[in-house]
């Protein structure tokens, strides 16, 4: 992630007394991402990961936190948090919302094979299946309301055909509703970025931050957008046709699903086109900035657009 607070070691040394984890040796920034403060935290115990949060407000953190927990619990690969001695999974540092959590091995990739896409697809259904008994609900903070209010910020600011496309295509997920769908928890973010792999198989999912509740095929189709989006920004299909094998290895799709698969998609193009959109017109100062390119998903969307 990128990092904007700076974090010092007589903050850090006071944190980690609200934990078991020994003594403090080294705090590295992680410079990827877009939100949030990420840090390799390393003591004398092991190397964790340290998040500060810039935007998540610290009542919000128990969901997400404790969804990690749920999932690790019920066999889902990804980053257990670590709580505090008071029992605590939330915490504080320099004055804003805070977590540490488990250090995963593996490593993420530019480019993925089409068993890494089967064996992450498996896992996103596997974390489907197993956010069915998460007794935890979060709306989608940047679903329709949430690209709505966007574009009345966005407009004045883009080029008149960009502008044009985003209006068009934000009336045409208004008129394609996935209401009638399976839902439940979903990852929201699930790019390669934000899943560790040891070789071919899933060593974790990390990020759950953006995770909320919603359609499967939505976020099926976020991952599926990153997982085989090529380098001129259109999809692979044997990678996206292995994601979605591997997907149904675990769960199957129904045919209602099936059908809103390619609204799924454009959806996918639009959250993170405006996303990436306000990053760059509005972006927020830091230590380390790294902002995405916005057009990706446009172009992307182009070609979800021509294909109908």
């Amino acid at each position: 992630m990128s990092v904007y607070t700076h974090v010092s070691d007589e903050a850090i040394r006071s944190f980690l007394t609200h934990y078991d984890l020994g003594e403090f040796v080294s705090l590295q920034g992680i410079a990827q991402g877009i939100t949030n403060s990420n840090y390799f935290l390393t003591t004398s115990t092991g190397r964790y990961v340290l998040t500060v949060f810039e935007v998540l407000k610290q009542e919000e953190l128990p969901f997400f936190l404790e969804l990690n927990q749920h999932l690790s619990e019920n066999g889902v690969a990804c980053a257990a948090p670590v709580a505090r001695t008071d029992g605590r999974l939330d915490s504080e540092l320099e004055g804003k919302p805070a977590c540490v959590v488990a250090c995963l091995s593996g490593a993420d990739t530019s480019w993925a094979t089409e068993k890494q896409c089967f064996n992450t697809g498996a896992m996103l259904a596997k974390m489907h299946l197993a956010g069915q008994s998460f007794p935890l609900a979060m709306d989608n903070p940047r679903a329709e309301k949430w690209w709505r209010e966007a574009f009345v910020q966005l407009e004045p600011v883009l080029e008149t055909d960009d502008a044009a496309l985003l209006k068009d295509e934000i009336a045409f997920l208004d008129n394609h509703p996935a209401d009638h769908l399976p839902s439940g928890i979903i990852h929201a973010d699930l790019f390669k970025d934000n899943v560790l792999l040891d070789g071919e198989n899933v060593a974790g999912f990390i990020d759950f931050y953006y995770a909320c509740n919603g359609n499967f095929m939505y976020d099926l189709a976020v991952a599926v957008n990153d997982w085989a989006r090529t380098a001129d920004n259109k999809l692979d299909s044997a990678l996206k046709d292995a994601f979605i094998r591997g997907y149904e290895s675990v769960r199957p799709i129904s045919e209602a699903e099936r059908s809103y698969l390619p609204v799924a998609h454009r959806a996918g193009c639009i959250r993170f086109w405006v996303s990436r959109l306000l990053d760059f017109h509005f972006p927020t100062s830091g230590e380390m900035t790294f902002i995405k390119d916005p057009n990706a998903f446009r172009d992307l969307l182009l070609t979800f657009r021509n294909a109908v």
